[in-house]
C-alpha cells in the first residue's frame, strides 16, 4: 500500500486536499471517484508533502478519541439503534472536530447504501487501517457492536502505552531544558555582574573563578552563534532521522539506549501481543493481520520484522520462527507464540503476552522516572555547586586579605 496525495472537487463544487491509501494509483484514482468527485491531481506522496487531513480540521486525533468513538457506537448500536441513526449521533456528540467531520461523511456514505467498513476506508486515512478491518470483519460476522468494543479496548491500551512511553521521555527532557537553561542564563548575565563586581576591588581570581569567567565570556560573545548550532543541530537531525537511512540508524539506537531501549522494546511486544490478538479474535486472517500490526508499529526495524514475518507465514512457516529469527523479540514472546500455535489458542496467549508486556513498560516507566529523576538533579545540584563556588571563592579571598 502506498500513500497517495490528490486534489479534487467535491459533488458540491468544494475544491478538497488530502491523502489516502491505495495499491496503485490507478485504485486511488478510483476511489475518489466513487464518490462523485473531479480529480485534479492525484500522486504518490513524500513524507515531507504528504498533508495530515485530519490535523487540518481540528487537532490531531487521538487514540483516546477513538476509544471514546468505539464505545459510544458499540453502546448505541448495541441498543437496537441502526448504524445510520447511531453516526448521526456520534457526529453532534463527538467532540473533536476532525473526528466529527468524517462521521458525518461516514454518514452521508452509509445513508447512500455504502458498506460502513468502505465508507471508513475513503475518509483520507482518518480512521486507522485496523478499525477498518474490524468493522469489516464484524459487518461479514454480523457482530459490529462487538467488533467496535474490541477496538475501544485496543484504543485504550495504546493510549496508555503511549502515554507510558511519552512520560518516560518528556520529563527528562524538560529537567534538562530547564538546566541547560539555567546555566545559560546564570553564565550570561549573573556571573558577569559578579565578575565586574571583583575586578573594581582588585582581587586576584581563584583557578575556578577563572574558568568560569572565561566560560562566562564565551556565552556572552558568541551566544547567537551557540543558538543557531543548536537550532540547526535540532533542524538537521529531524531532517536525517526523515531518510531511510535515518530511521534506520534513529530506530537501531532507539532500542540500544541504556535505559529507554528497554522501554521501547517492551512497548513494541505489548504492540504485538495486543493488535494480533483483536483482529485474530474477530476473524481476520493471519497474514493480514500480520501485515497490519507491522504498520502499527514506530519502529522501522520492527516493522520490517513483521513484513518478513509475513512472507514466511504465507509460505507456511508458523509465526514464532520468523519471531525467533529476526532477534528484536524477547524469548518469552517466542514462547508464548509457540504454545499458541501448538494449543491451537494463539488469540490468548498473544493476550497474556499483552496484558504481562503492558504492566511490565508502566513498571519500567515508574523504575526509569526513579532513576532518571534524582540523576538529573544530582547533575544540576553539582554544576550549581561548581558555579556558587567559583564566585564565593573570590570573597573568601578578599576577606582573607582584609583579615
Amino acid at each position: 500500500m502506498a500513500q497517495f496525495v490528490y486534489k479534487v472537487i467535491t459533488p458540491q463544487g468544494k475544491e478538497k486536499k488530502g491523502s489516502l491509501e491505495a495499491k496503485s494509483r490507478d485504485a486511488a484514482m478510483a476511489m475518489l471517484k466513487q464518490d462523485k468527485n473531479v480529480v485534479l491531481s492525484c500522486e504518490e506522496g513524500t513524507g515531507l508533502k504528504t498533508p495530515i487531513d485530519f490535523m487540518s480540521k481540528g487537532k490531531k486525533i487521538q487514540p483516546r478519541d477513538f476509544a471514546l468513538f468505539c464505545h459510544q457506537f458499540s453502546s448505541i448500536n448495541g441498543a437496537g439503534v441502526s448504524v445510520v441513526d447511531s453516526f448521526m449521533m456520534l457526529a453532534d456528540q463527538t467532540e473533536n472536530e476532525a473526528l466529527a467531520a468524517a462521521i458525518k461523511e461516514v454518514h452521508t456514505s452509509i445513508s447512500k447504501g455504502e458498506t460502513l467498513a468502505n465508507s471508513m476506508r475513503k475518509q483520507s486515512g482518518v480512521f486507522p487501517e485496523m478499525l477498518v478491518n474490524m468493522v469489516d470483519a464484524g459487518e461479514t460476522s454480523g457482530s459490529l457492536d462487538k467488533a467496535f468494543e474490541r477496538m475501544a479496548v485496543q484504543f485504550e491500551k495504546d493510549a496508555a502505552l503511549q502515554q507510558a512511553v511519552k512520560k518516560a521521555i518528556t520529563y527528562p527532557i524538560i529537567l534538562l531544558i530547564v538546566m541547560a537553561g539555567v546555566i545559560f542564563v546564570v553564565m550570561t548575565f549573573v556571573i558577569p555582574t559578579f565578575m565586574n563586581m571583583f575586578a573594581d576591588l582588585d582581587v586576584e581570581m581563584p583557578a575556578i573563578t577563572m574558568a568560569v569567567i572565561h566560560i562566562s565570556d564565551f556565552f556572552v560573545a558568541w551566544w547567537w552563534l551557540m543558538l543557531i548550532l543548536i537550532v540547526g543541530i535540532i533542524f538537521g537531525w529531524k531532517a536525517y532521522a526523515s531518510t531511510e537511512s535515518g530511521k534506520e540508524v534513529t530506530s537501531s539506537l532507539a532500542l540500544k539506549l541504556p535505559v529507554l531501549g528497554p522501554v521501547k522494546t517492551k512497548s513494541a511486544c505489548a504492540r504485538l501481543g495486543r493488535t494480533l490478538c483483536t483482529l485474530l479474535s474477530a476473524g481476520v486472517p493471519m497474514v493480514d493481520a500480520i501485515e497490519i500490526t507491522g504498520r502499527s508499529m514506530e519502529n522501522l526495524l520492527y516493522k520490517r520484522a513483521m513484513k518478513e514475518a509475513k512472507e514466511q507465514v504465507m509460505r507456511g512457516v508458523p509465526l514464532s520462527k520468523p519471531l525467533k529469527s529476526c532477534g528484536l523479540f524477547p524469548s518469552m514472546v517466542v514462547h508464548m507464540v509457540a504454545i499458541g500455535e501448538e494449543t491451537g489458542n494463539i488469540e490468548k496467549m498473544l493476550e497474556n503476552v499483552a496484558n504481562y508486556y503492558e504492566d511490565d513498560v508502566q513498571l519500567a516507566t515508574e523504575q526509569m522516572m526513579t532513576i532518571l529523576e534524582p540523576a538529573i538533579i544530582v547533575v544540576m545540584a553539582v554544576v550549581v555547586g561548581f558555579l556558587v563556588i567559583a564566585i564565593l571563592s573570590p570573597m573568601f579571598t578578599l576577606y582573607d586579605a582584609l583579615s
